[in-house]
Order: C-alpha cells, then sequence, then structure tokens
C-alpha cells in the first residue's frame, strides 16, 4: 500500500497515545437507541432491535434524520490495559469538511445494565470483560444519544510507546513537576517528569498520560478536567507529527500493535477522503456531565447536552 493512503488511519490511530490513560469520574444511566451499530472482529454490522417496520413509524428525530443523510464515520478507540478498557474515546470524521470530532468518554461513566448490580459493573469500563468490543461499541452509542459507531480500534500500553517512539517521541508542554508511584498498577507505574516543554519518548509520553496526582497529593488545579485537556494537547502534538513523518516507518510500527475492524479496503476509501488533513481539523470535546462528590465516584453524563452536543457535530454536514 502507497504510504498516503495510511494517512486517515494513522491519523485515528495518534489519537490513542491518549489511551492507557484513567479518567477518575462516571455518568448518568443511559438511554438505549433503537437502532446501534456494533461491530464483532473484523466485519461491523448494524443491528436492529426491530427489523420489521410497524405500520405508524413515529417521526425520527433532527438527529436521526441528520444521521441518515450523513456520510460520517464513527470509530471508537480503546485503550486496553489487560482485560479492561482504560481509555474510551469516540472519533467521528466527516469526509465532506475533512474535520475530525473528538469525544472523550471517562472510563467510570455510570452505565447501567441488567443483572450487573455491584458499583463496578455499572462503569462504562467494565462492559468490555462482560461483552467484548461489541457491547462497549453499543454502550458508547448509548451515551452519545444513539449515534452508529462504525468501527473500533484497539491498543495496549506498549502498543502507545512504541507507536510514540517511531515518531521520535512528541513534544509536549508538561504544565508541573510530577513525582508519583503505584507498585501495584499494570504495569507498575514510577513517573518523574519536571515541568516545561520537552520531547517526551514513549514511555515518558505514558507517564505524562497516566500522572492523576503527585505523591503528596498536588495536581491539575481543576482535576480531571485539567488531565483530559493535557491529554488532548498531546494527543493533537502526536497526530500533527505523525502526519509530518515517515509514514512508511510509523505505519509498520502501528500495525504491530493494533487490533482494528476497518479493513484494506475501507482504509483506501477513508485514505482519500482524509489526504490534506492537518491538526487544526481536529476538534476535541469531553462527554458532558459532572462527577458525584459523595459516595461511589461516578461520572454522570448529561444525556440531554450529550445530544446537543452530537446535533452540532452533525449539523456541520448539513450544507455539502
Amino acid at each position: 500500500m502507497k504510504p498516503w493512503l495510511k494517512v486517515f488511519l494513522i491519523s485515528l490511530i495518534c489519537f490513542t497515545v491518549t489511551l492507557g490513560v484513567g479518567f477518575a469520574v462516571f455518568s448518568k444511566i443511559h438511554q438505549s437507541s433503537d437502532d446501534v451499530v456494533v461491530s464483532d472482529g473484523d466485519q461491523a454490522e448494524i443491528i436492529d432491535s426491530d427489523p420489521e417496520q410497524p405500520e405508524e413509524v413515529e417521526e425520527k428525530t433532527e438527529l436521526e434524520k441528520l444521521i441518515d443523510n450523513s456520510k460520517r464515520i464513527n470509530t471508537v478507540l480503546l485503550g486496553m490495559e489487560g482485560p479492561r478498557t482504560d481509555t474510551i474515546v469516540f472519533a467521528s470524521f466527516s469526509p465532506g469538511t475533512k474535520k475530525i470530532d473528538i469525544i472523550s468518554i471517562p472510563r467510570d461513566t455510570y452505565y447501567a445494565r441488567p443483572g450487573k448490580d455491584t458499583a463496578a459493573k455499572k462503569k462504562i469500563n467494565s462492559v468490555y470483560g462482560d461483552e467484548g468490543t461489541k457491547g462497549t461499541m453499543k454502550a458508547v452509542s448509548d451515551v452519545l444519544a444513539g449515534v452508529p459507531v462504525h468501527h473500533y480500534i484497539k491498543v495496549t500500553y506498549t502498543g502507545v510507546e512504541r507507536i510514540i517512539d517511531s515518531l521520535g517521541g512528541v513534544k509536549v508542554n508538561v504544565p508541573m513537576d510530577m513525582e508519583y508511584d503505584d507498585p501495584y498498577a499494570t504495569p507498575e507505574l514510577h513517573i518523574r517528569l519536571k515541568k516545561g516543554t520537552q520531547v517526551l519518548d514513549g514511555k515518558h509520553a505514558m507517564n505524562f498520560l497516566r500522572f492523576r496526582q503527585n505523591n503528596n497529593g498536588t495536581g491539575y488545579p481543576d482535576g480531571d478536567l485539567g488531565r483530559i485537556r493535557a491529554q488532548q494537547q498531546f494527543m493533537k502534538a502526536a497526530w500533527g507529527k505523525a502526519l509530518g513523518f515517515r509514514l512508511p516507518v510509523v505505519a509498520n510500527t502501528i500495525f504491530k500493535y493494533i487490533d482494528t475492524s476497518i479493513d484494506l479496503g475501507e482504509i483506501l476509501v477513508y485514505a482519500k477522503d482524509a489526504v490534506g488533513i492537518t491538526a487544526e481539523d481536529l476538534k476535541t470535546h469531553s462527554l458532558p456531565g459532572k462527577s458525584t462528590e459523595k459516595g461511589v465516584s461516578y461520572f454522570l453524563h448529561n444525556a440531554e447536552q450529550a445530544e446537543q452536543l452530537m446535533l452540532e457535530i452533525y449539523r456541520s454536514d448539513e450544507n455539502l
């Protein structure tokens, strides 16, 4: 495959450099959608909960109409920590505008499921262990107002490190001295980073992305919001570096460390649409909602605001 044909997938993979980090927050009970796009193995499929059309069909919502007329390609990016999804990112690419919208899904987003009554099982990151990639894709669709999820990309800690090293490291501004130790983490975590702008190799980049707080309890002044902003800053820097790098070298490394449902034929189509995209075409968002203050720490996603966010994203394609 010619190098430029891998641009789109490489762009998506660079978003996964934020994977391997945990967002200590939770979300609101999901609202199920009637039609959910999921994937199992290498083949994506659309599951219709009611394949027989009733005689009287309710009028579709504005979002449903926009989705029907959209050519957007939605991908869920999963950072794996053993059997768990430690990070979940939703990426939506518009071939028409050549823009990419990224939504960070807190791993502790509250997501209720029948028969799953423990606190841990009510987190969105627990879905993968019970229902695999397909279940996780459905969960992401549910918390994002039922928008389709066409593909997945999975990467491990090791994969992220190797990908960043293949780029020759990524330049980032470390906002504070970072010193933290967790010998019980998987993998074991020992962070030693100094404040200031610097090029981080794979190992130190992972430490930057995984950082929550220092050993003395200090950290980002606004908690996870600051952490997510730092991750998104790194994401843009890594993506820009990859697009200006030797793509064959990066691609060869990437394909060794990822698992994806995007097949070669789709890569060829998407890559042609993605030619010319720059880091400025990437817009980052966080799932709307708030974290709980008492008891078990959850991130309660705001379903109404999540739908408004998806409307904003899909409306940007209306006049194409």
